[in-house]
């Protein structure tokens, strides 16, 4: 499901939805979705797009081509009206606008999970415990503490993680069993053994206000049906030591998580490994020469510390500290940038200083300016979140950046 808007990740968004929003200096947000389901054996993908997708399509088709074989693609689906004049009005939806061309793969167990979060998961240890509880529906579920329930959809569970109701944002929602400090929240992600999931959706035909899973179909479902809350704990990635990394879910659905998960990327031992190739992200690869660090003298020195540098960086007689730089940015001498996130072809001039900012793509930084230093010089100019954070949003391509193939 890829069709976020992300609003509260504004100007972020506006030229692009959420999923196709860059991380980490090469990807985007879709792609850990899409790795947890390739590395789980699922292969089998239709990406679900709508809001502002032309980005986004462009990405997946570059990054997961297709093998021509019935049981492995990734395809990029735009939302087509289906059913009428309506654009997706939510999940259950969606689906259901999508269900003939499921159906000719004739599968099993359907998974349909969101694409708007940086999360690393097994599914098949989820599907196995689908299996095992003999469920009509698994919600992958993730304990958050109970002062912060009125913010999610909560699961009420009891001991053998059976569902009995769905509370959606409320302040005192019945907590986990053996746990009254916490709840168990939704993380949008669900398992169907298919059967079920025809008859389902069959149902919502009867009412055209019923389109979303989580807000209308589940409530109502789990006094008709078994269904199982998957406890996102439990779930162990492998390393190639054959041991195991604990799970790893952020929510980036606001500026400031979205910049702190990067951030987090840069320190010595960051929450999120991407160095596990027993679990390798994938992403697009491109024809980008090597990051270059150039200049070494006590007034003239390109160096980077703490910070992620993706390939075709020329970082010259400038310092990069705490940061996240994409492909192919130029940062010329004397230019100072830290705690701060350039995306793709961006270009800083001289002696510019920037803290504490996100540039989108092919920006281009005059000499000698001055950001993330003055709030309010900072918002005459520039968008500026109620933490402080700079955002510069994305310029249009040019002669300069046309011929990197974005």
């Amino acid at each position: 499901m890829a069709g976020g808007r992300g609003d509260r990740l504004t100007p972020l968004t506006s030229p692009r939805s959420k999923p196709a929003v860059p991380f980490a200096g090469r990807y985007r947000i879709i792609d850990f979705v899409l790795s947890n389901l390739y590395n789980s054996g699922i292969e089998a993908i239709f990406v679900l797009t709508q809001y502002k997708a032309q980005s986004l399509m462009k990405h997946v088709s570059r990054a997961w081509p297709n093998p021509h074989r019935q049981d492995s693609f990734v395809e990029a689906v735009p939302a087509q009206m289906q059913s009428g004049d309506n654009w997706y009005r939510g999940t259950a939806d969606a689906v259901l606008q999508n269900l003939d061309m499921v159906k000719q793969i004739n599968p099993e167990y359907i998974v349909v999970f969101g694409a708007d979060h940086i999360y690393k998961m097994d599914v098949s240890q989820m599907v196995d415990w689908h299996i095992e509880k003999q469920a009509d529906v698994t919600v992958a579920c993730l304990p958050v503490p109970l002062s912060d329930a009125s913010g999610f959809g909560v699961a009420e569970v009891d001991s053998k993680m059976k569902i009995l109701a769905f509370h959606e944002k409320k302040e005192a929602p019945p907590t986990i069993p053996g746990h009254p400090d916490e709840v168990f929240a939704s993380m949008g992600n669900y398992i169907f053994t298919a059967k079920a999931l025809y008859e389902i959706l069959e149902q919502t035909k009867r009412d055209p206000n019923i389109v979303d899973f989580g807000m209308h179909v589940f409530p109502t479902l789990v006094n008709e049906r078994n269904v199982s809350a998957y406890d996102f704990r439990s779930n162990r990635i492998p390393l190639p030591a054959g041991d195991f990394e604990s799970h790893y879910w952020r929510d980036v659905g606001t500026l400031d998580a979205y910049f702190e998960a990067n951030l987090d990327l840069r320190n010595v031992v960051p929450q999120l490994n991407m160095y596990n190739w027993r679990w390798p992200i994938r992403t697009a690869s491109f024809d980008d020469p090597p990051a270059k660090f150039v200049f070494d003298d006590d007034t003239r020195r390109g160096h980077a510390l703490q910070s992620i540098v993706a390939g075709g960086c020329i970082i010259s007689g400038a310092r990069v500290k705490d940061s996240v730089i994409g492909r192919n940015v130029f940062v010329h001498t004397g230019a100072d940038i830290d705690t701060s996130l350039l995306f793709d072809n961006v270009d800083i001039g001289r002696n510019c200083r920037i803290r504490r900012t996100i540039i989108d793509k092919n920006v281009r930084i005059p000499p000698d300016t001055v950001i993330g230093y003055d709030p309010i010089e900072d918002a005459k100019r520039y968008f500026v979140s109620p933490s402080g954070l700079v955002v510069i949003a994305k310029a249009p391509e040019t002669e300069w950046s046309m011929h990197l193939n974005l």
